[in-house]
């Protein structure tokens, strides 16, 4: 069998001409006729070339991996019990689901309080506003992404350092405007924004008090590839410090390119070159400058590549560190590197755990970690909690929570056409029947019916995540994070219990008949 898709998805506009008729191991139709116009990836390469790599409209879409990896959270069941009740009284009234304590703090010398144990990680695209809005009314972590000064039309660059950025301060104040005590803003940096000088601007000039820095380009470890409409686009870029090919600086390239001759323009985003000592003194210096918390966000590399990372944070004093597995992430990348690329998130937090448990042995200090990759609902967001404890405590919701945030705001702008979507229509015809979240927001904010749908469809989300998880707690007597363990879930293949190192059923069964 083959877990990849085939050569037709509508992550690139493309489609196969007989689905039920494919070659698996190469992905085409198996027969490929002389008269077909090209409908799957071959024939979009035929026309557009290297711009087919990438995913169709990523400034209106999101998406993610189509691979039927081999091993996922699905592989594990959630265990449960009913004897005890650990962080809590054995007390019947005491020792129920809502009670269930989410609470968290992530931080160092500056801990910052969660509502809930969620980062949604980088996003600056879409419906961004009530990304990070809902983010503060939830009272969780929410990133801001990579490369966001490319999106301002106002920003200022003086010897290609930021001057002025205020796309950047509008992003800041959509999450403080709803802040209530819980959670934070992080600015994320690439390798291309430390050359801009992006971080130091925020947090000198804008207060902003966490910052990420991004080992690698684009959703994972590609370099981001950018095509350019015109020369003086090229030109500009250039002189900001990009990478562009080709070089539109070069007199002969510009001339051919005037007459229709040679490829079109594209910014390329640097490679980090950084090494240890870079690293460990860019932290002192960003948190000497004003940061509160500085985070590390890395994707699924090489192991030998997570434990240096995870070395570096821990000699630097990093807060958290994110890892993101093989099949999430929200567009901005190859859709090959999607597929084929990495481990896949079960795999990853499995080595994390391994590393961060031998760095235990040693006396390391042990940073704080966050896990992403998929993870969209709260079976999965307790499965993650499960698998990396006692090591890895905080899950990352990227592309669902988007959803959220889109999904309300385009319900909202319909309630203001008059328009109830038939699905919904059970509910009622008000924004207080459809948005639950409403009544629960009015206890924090006076002007709660005045906020955005959007916002407060992120919210509900949360809301549910929280209730959910709480719910899978209690199931297995944890009503506390602090208690959720490695048992609490169990892994129903073989390959999931090679990767893990779990006890399956008839390990558990082997240690009940000692009861006896």
């Amino acid at each position: 069998m083959t877990y990849s898709p085939s050569l037709g998805s509508s992550v690139t506009n493309t489609r196969m001409r007989t689905p039920d008729n494919l070659s698996p191991f190469s992905g085409m139709c198996s027969v490929c006729t002389a008269n077909c116009v090209g409908m799957c990836e071959i024939g979009l390469s035929a026309l557009r070339g290297k711009e087919a790599t990438y995913p169709f409209q990523t400034d209106r879409n999101q998406f993610a991996s189509e691979k039927d990896y081999p091993v996922d959270y699905s592989h594990l069941n959630i265990n449960g019990r009913v004897f005890g009740a650990w962080g809590s009284k054995e007390d019947p009234y005491e020792a129920t689901y809502p009670n269930a304590n989410m609470e968290t703090t992530v931080g160092v010398d500056n801990p910052v309080k969660l509502k809930l144990p969620i980062i949604l990680p980088a996003m600056a695209k879409l419906n961004w506003r009530d990304y990070y809005a809902g983010a503060a009314m939830a009272g969780v972590l929410v990133v801001i992404g990579e490369d966001v000064i490319m999106k301002d039309p106002d920003l200022v660059l003086e010897n290609g350092r930021v001057k002025k950025a205020p796309l950047i301060g509008e992003m800041l104040d959509s999450f403080r405007k709803y802040g209530r005590g819980y959670g934070d803003i992080v600015l994320q940096g690439n390798y291309d924004d430390e050359y801009n000088g992006v971080l130091d601007y925020a947090i000198k000039e804008l207060g902003a008090t966490s910052v990420e820095l991004k080992f690698a380009q684009a959703a994972k470890g590609i370099q981001g590839l950018g095509m350019i409409n015109g020369l003086e686009e090229a030109l500009k870029l250039k002189k900001r410090g990009y990478i562009v090919y080709p070089d539109p600086e070069d007199d002969e390239v510009a001339e051919k390119y005037k007459v229709g001759v040679g490829p079109r323009f594209e910014k390329v985003g640097k490679l980090p070159i950084w090494n240890e000592d870079h690293l460990v003194n860019r932290v002192k210096e960003l948190k000497e400058m004003g940061a509160k918390r500085v985070f590390f966000k890395t994707g699924p590399f090489d192991p030998s590549d997570l434990a240096r990372i995870l070395m570096i944070a821990s000699k630097a004093g990093v807060d958290l560190v994110t890892f993101d597995g093989a099949g999430g992430g929200s567009g901005n990348s190859p859709v090959k590197m999607m597929n084929e690329w990495g481990i896949p998130t079960i795999l990853l937090e499995s080595i994390l755990y391994s590393i961060l448990k031998e760095m235990e042995n040693k006396g390391c200090r042990l940073p704080q970690v966050a896990i992403t990759g998929g993870i969209a609902m709260e079976d999965q967001v307790f499965k993650a909690l499960a698998l990396g404890a006692p090591y890895i405590n905080i899950v990352g919701i990227g592309r669902a929570a988007m959803t959220a945030a889109m999904v309300g705001k385009t319900v909202g702008d319909l309630l203001e056409e008059g328009k109830v979507p038939k699905e919904f229509q059970r509910f009622g015809e008000t924004k207080e029947d459809l948005f639950e979240g409403l009544r629960e927001l009015r206890q924090y904010y006076e002007d709660a019916d005045t906020f955005s749908t959007g916002a407060i469809g992120l919210y509900s989300y949360l809301g549910r995540i929280k209730a959910g998880t709480q719910q899978l707690m209690a199931l297995n007597r944890k009503f506390d994070l602090q208690s959720i363990a490695r048992e609490d879930v169990v892994p129903l293949t073989f390959e999931a219990k090679k990767a893990t190192g779990l006890k399956d059923y008839n390990d558990l069964l082997e240690d009940g008949l000692k009861l006896l």
